[in-house]
């Protein structure tokens, strides 16, 4: 499979990815367990997003697109435009992977100050799994063209789904990973801190963060096998599919801070989400009939993208409540000083 990176570009962009998360990383044990500002995040939000272009700028510089070869400014063009499609649609899921995040966090009550350690390690997890899924699926389009419209059903598939489930409440007391957890593992009453596990009356028990973190964990897996499909319909460039999807990774946990109080405003996203798949899916099922130019899958994922957020904005959300909002914990687990 023919891709640009070369040794000196993969060696760069780790170092890269290495430095970032130990600065994350620094900041945090810095600031210790607190609650993320609106400002906090949007800051980093900012930096995330500014990161993501500067790169995406030097990789056009360093490919020639400033250059007088044309060869070399087209082919600076095109990695550079594979680039910023596979960065919008990954970062399009990932809101949809925050909406999820939410959705346990208010479940499992688990206080504001102890989120972003959860999401962090969440996050790690994401780069992982991603970057062996995206190995492992450029191998098999390498060794094996059809897979492609194995992906391409797949995504079909998955956008229908989603468009069937957008605006439904998930059922997690009967979520199969969740019982799963419940039956293997002694769970604490309460949270201690940031602990993952603690003593309760002599027994070792997981604190509920650890159940979170595990079901954080599982969501990973499933939304890398949504995600990486999709970006292989833009591009097989194993390097493009790669830093498309780490930048949209890293930037997570801000974006996470950023939307959580503004999850009810974007209620239709999941429906642009949906067409976006599909439509992603029918131009992997077409490859080889008519390949759809990159520059319009961008156009249609940032026009759909746009559009829903605006109707949502217009029209209001049906009424609901969240999973356990102003109800009991799950395990009755309470937060220190919450008790009451």
């Amino acid at each position: 499979m023919e891709s640009i990176g070369s040794p000196l570009m993969w060696s760069l962009f780790s170092a890269f990815v290495l430095v970032a998360l130990l600065v994350d990383f620094f900041a945090m044990s810095k600031q210790g367990a607190h609650r993320v500002s609106t400002k906090e995040a949007a800051i980093w939000s900012l930096i995330w997003v500014g990161v993501s272009f500067v790169f995406m700028g030097w990789l056009w510089w360093y490919l020639g697109g400033t250059g007088t070869d044309p060869a070399a400014r087209e082919l600076a063009n095109g990695k550079a435009l594979e680039f910023l499609t596979g960065y919008l649609i990954e970062k399009a899921l990932a809101v949809d992977n925050i909406f999820v995040f939410l959705m346990l966090f208010t479940y499992f009550a688990v206080p504001a100050e102890f989120q972003k350690r959860v999401l962090m390690i969440g996050i790690l997890g994401a780069l992982v799994l991603r970057a062996v899924m995206i190995l492992v699926g450029a191998w098999l389009i390498a060794q094996f063209h059809w897979i492609l419209y194995v992906f391409g059903a797949f995504l079909l598939f998955t956008g229908i789904k989603m468009w069937w489930a957008a605006g439904q409440e998930p059922d997690l007391d009967n979520n199969p990973a969740l019982k799963w957890i419940r039956g293997h593992f002694k769970i604490a009453p309460d949270y201690d801190g940031e602990k993952l596990f603690t003593v309760v009356n002599g027994v070792k028990m997981a604190t509920p963060l650890l159940v979170v973190m595990l079901l954080i964990g599982i969501v990973d897996i499933v939304f890398a096998v949504d995600s990486i499909p999709a970006i292989f319909a833009i591009t097989t460039d194993p390097f493009i599919v790669l830093t498309s999807n780490v930048f949209a990774i890293l930037g997570l946990r801000a974006m996470y801070f950023l939307l959580a109080n503004m999850h009810e405003r974007f209620h239709l996203l999941s429906y642009g989400l949906a067409i976006v798949l599909v439509f992603i899916g029918a131009k992997m099922l077409l490859i080889d009939v008519y390949k759809i130019p990159v520059v319009f899958s961008l156009g249609f994922t940032a026009v759909t993208l746009a559009i829903t957020m605006v109707l949502s904005l217009k029209i209001p959300p049906k009424g609901g409540k969240p999973a356990h909002e102003g109800g009991a914990y799950p395990f009755g687990a309470k937060p220190k000083g919450d008790e009451q």
